[in-house]
């Protein structure tokens, strides 16, 4: 049986450059087309489509494109304004909507943009779905009768709706009071809501990164540039600091010292907090990228733990499988499938301070049982593609490097999705040794797989 490929979806939606196709005008009025003809098969009459945005300039271009497409197919939308991710996930479940669009280039910069969908259930698009919707961007656009074209409203309280779901998601008892917090949206969609949240369950917040002007988004801020975040905690004497993404999918946090705690410490807390309380969750999934340290502190915990394929979405896709309700990446995506449906930052952070409050113990304590190891990456260019895996002085010297790092020690060789390099990575509990190891084993790949270039 042949295998069907994508043409525009990758693994979280179509992204891309801004005025380079297919992240164009054009191409997005085909795709709110396409996409309405898909989901107008769902029900009866009209059905309606939510469509919410981050910050970045070129998403008000983008927004009145796939507001035409999706009305000239007879769909009806509504209109969320600048709203995490997450957000509109939840509000397409709970509002009865077909789909739910989100117009985001997550963590980039203001540059690029991109498209994600959800389903009626505010989980990512089935495959089937995503192929039937490349199926209809191959024909022709064209427009229903006027009466049958969709309209187009503006839901207002869409922010004030996501703030009140994130507080219930810790429970009506609980209360951050006395806790000093200091926020970094990304000047992105979580500037008009994290603070509110966090304010709102009792906490002292001093937001940072919260006056975007449609060019700032991720600029110098937020979970992939936590530097000013960790410099702003030390200077407020604040309890901890919460960075989001542009987008407000993911987390990173800094504990009072100012250090930083990724999305692998971030698990281990809600983990070890849920395993306390006798909360049942399964197991933790992870990525081939999260940390060994991570792995063996949860081994002593005596919680189960499994590796996916790097991206949120095959992470979800083993959770569901296993039955389990944590998982996330080192990057900071967290799922808690026992609270919301997706990878949600503000939960997550929600779920962390709860930890804290429950512990009646520092950011700092709590990640102290767990040792991240020593991991050194080198990205090798490459040609062709090759199979590492039949190779064999490539495998000969992973099995070498495997030998010298013992039992606490792992490697990993992982071809890049978005550029032609292979990444090759080594983790073990020397620095030295790690490092040494990892320059030896890419200087091992890199002759047999190098770039003609």
């Amino acid at each position: 049986m042949q295998l069907r490929t994508k043409k525009y979806f990758g693994t979280d939606g179509i992204r891309g450059t801004v005025g380079t196709p297919p992240i164009t005008p054009d191409f997005m009025l085909k795709l709110g087309w396409a996409a309405g003809k898909v989901f107008a098969r769902e029900g009866n009459g009209h059905n309606k489509i939510l469509i919410g945005k981050d910050t970045r300039i070129s998403g008000y271009m983008f927004e009145a494109a796939l507001e035409a497409g999706v009305t000239a197919a007879g769909v009806n939308i509504s209109l969320l304004g600048p709203m995490p991710t997450p957000a509109v996930a939840y509000l397409t479940r709970t509002l009865r909507a077909q789909a739910g669009i989100v117009i985001s280039a997550s963590h980039n910069s203001f540059e690029d943009n991109g498209i994600k969908f959800f389903s009626s259930e505010g989980t990512k698009l089935a495959d089937e779905v995503e192929y039937a919707i490349e199926e209809q961007l191959a024909k022709t656009v064209s427009t229903v009768t006027s009466q049958s074209l969709g309209k187009a409203t503006r839901i207002n309280d869409a922010a004030g709706r996501y703030i009140e779901f994130c507080k219930s998601t810790v429970g009506s008892s609980l209360k951050f009071n006395g806790l000093k917090i200091v926020v970094d949206c990304a000047h992105g969609s979580t500037y008009h809501i994290a603070p509110n949240v966090f304010e709102e369950l009792g906490a002292k917040v001093k937001a940072i990164g919260v006056s975007p002007d449609g060019l700032n988004i991720n600029e110098h801020s937020g979970s992939t540039s936590p530097q000013i975040l960790a410099e702003t905690v030390l200077a407020e004497q604040a309890d901890l600091g919460i960075a989001f993404d542009g987008d407000g999918d993911r987390l990173i946090m800094v504990n009072h010292l100012g250090n930083i705690v990724d999305g692998d410490e971030i698990l281990y807390v809600i983990a070890r907090d849920r395993r306390r309380q006798n909360i049942d969750f399964g197991g933790v999934v992870g990525t081939q990228m999260s940390n060994l340290g991570l792995e063996l502190a949860l081994d002593a915990l005596d919680v189960p733990f499994v590796r996916s394929a790097v991206g949120d979405r095959y992470v979800m896709k083993e959770m569901l499988a296993r039955g389990w309700n944590l998982g996330g990446e080192s990057s900071g995506h967290i799922i808690c499938l026992d609270v919301t449906t997706t990878g949600d930052g503000i939960v997550s952070a929600l779920q962390a301070l709860a930890a804290i409050v429950n512990s009646e113990q520092p950011l700092a304590d709590l990640t102290s049982k767990m040792r991240k190891l020593p991991q050194s990456m080198i990205n090798v260019k490459i040609g062709t593609a090759v199979d590492i895996a039949t190779n064999n002085n490539i495998q000969s010297a992973v099995t070498d490097v495997e030998s010298q790092l013992g039992k606490n020690g792992r490697v990993l060789l992982r071809p890049s999705g978005t550029e032609p390099v292979l990444r090759v990575m080594v983790e073990g509990e020397d620095l030295d040794l790690v490092d040494r190891l990892a320059q030896e084993l890419s200087e091992v790949v890199a002759t047999e797989v190098a770039s003609p270039n």
